[in-house]
């Protein structure tokens, strides 16, 4: 009679444990099974939004060719960083050399030097070329006379669309010592002609100065449509409480387009070891290499003139790493100091 009860509590606490497992195992799947469902009808739905957008689609897939074919399969050779890189046999042929590259490109004698030419032009950039759309941008929603804004607007923006090597050729010309504006007006004053070309301490300002004149307009865009889409109410209220323009400009409109400012801010800082090389290049000679050789015109260089590829790429590489970090820094400073990120 005992053997008997206990076969009867211990059996169905035995069949009660199997039904829960049995019970677990049935909620599993049929949890699975929803998420396959729910993903067959996101992946259903993103199908007939594309089919629905295909012209859109259409317009974008050119971009999206170019970045994976000139942003993105590139990084598959960052190996060569790795290797003593012969251009006639490839990295089967070259030598394996593990962080040497990187090493030496540290231990070099220019690094310093294209290390703080770089930082000093950015922080330039920084300086001068990026608050300078901002108040354009401002300028240009606040006049009265729209004809006058349009056409300050428009011959801004123009510029961005000129050739860097048309802007770099009209630079030059413009400096030149014999027929240069500059040093002819010189000239008239009594003064001896400069060569700002060759003098490395011209080079930095004519630099930023050529940058700002080019890309301010197309920059101030952001701007402007961020103040086009402030409520106007914000400016009729200020307005009824007696504010003049410069108090609607620094309690309104900047205000409202601080998470523009700091999305462009963010995106600079992450660019500030990245200088656009190829006006420096355009630019620079040998009597100013002390000035304007920049990490990426040093990593040119050492590409196509020294033919020590392994090293250039490896330079390359540290300036895209540092880069990707400035832009991390730059959006976690951001996010604790405001309410602003990219994410």
């Amino acid at each position: 009679m005992i053997y008997f009860s206990n076969r009867i509590r211990y059996g169905c606490s035995i069949d009660s444990k199997r039904f829960d497992t049995v019970e677990r195992r049935e909620k599993r799947t049929l949890a699975k099974q929803q998420i396959k469902t729910q993903k067959k009808r996101n992946f259903s739905f993103v199908i007939k939004k594309i089919v629905s957008s295909k012209e859109l689609y259409l317009l974008l897939l050119p971009g999206i060719i170019w970045y994976l074919l000139f942003a993105y399969r590139p990084m598959t050779e960052l190996k060569i960083a790795l290797y003593d890189y012969n251009v006639f046999q490839g990295i089967e042929g070259s030598k394996f050399v593990g962080l040497q590259n990187f090493i030496e490109f540290f231990r070099g004698k220019d690094f310093p030097r294209v290390l703080k030419n770089t930082l000093m032009i950015s922080f330039w950039q920084l300086l001068i070329c990026f608050p300078i759309p901002i108040v354009l941008a401002i300028c240009v929603t606040e006049m009265k006379n729209k004809f006058v804004s349009r056409m300050t607007q428009m011959s801004t923006l123009l510029t961005h669309f000129i050739s860097v090597v048309v802007v770099c050729g009209i630079v030059i010309n413009f400096l030149s010592p014999s027929t240069g504006v500059i040093n002819l007006i010189l000239e008239k004053v009594g003064i001896d002609p400069v060569y700002f070309m060759t003098k490395p301490e011209y080079f930095k300002g004519i630099y930023t100065l050529m940058t700002l004149w080019q890309n301010a307009g197309f920059d101030a865009l952001v701007y402007i449509a961020a103040i086009m889409g402030i409520d106007q109410q914000l400016y009729e209220a200020a307005t009824v409480d007696g504010a003049g323009k410069m108090k609607k400009i620094f309690h309104v409109t900047i205000p409202a387009i601080v998470p523009a400012i700091v999305t462009m801010l963010i995106l600079k800082l992450g660019g500030i070891i990245k200088v656009g090389y190829e006006a420096i290049l355009l630019l620079y000679q040998p009597a100013t290499y002390s000035a304007a050789d920049v990490i990426s015109t040093y990593s040119y260089r050492l590409a196509f003139e020294n033919g020590n590829y392994g090293m250039s790429v490896a330079a390359g590489l540290f300036e895209s790493v540092v880069a990707f970090i400035m832009v991390i820094l730059a959006n976690k400073i951001s996010k604790k100091i405001s309410d602003n990120a990219l994410w």
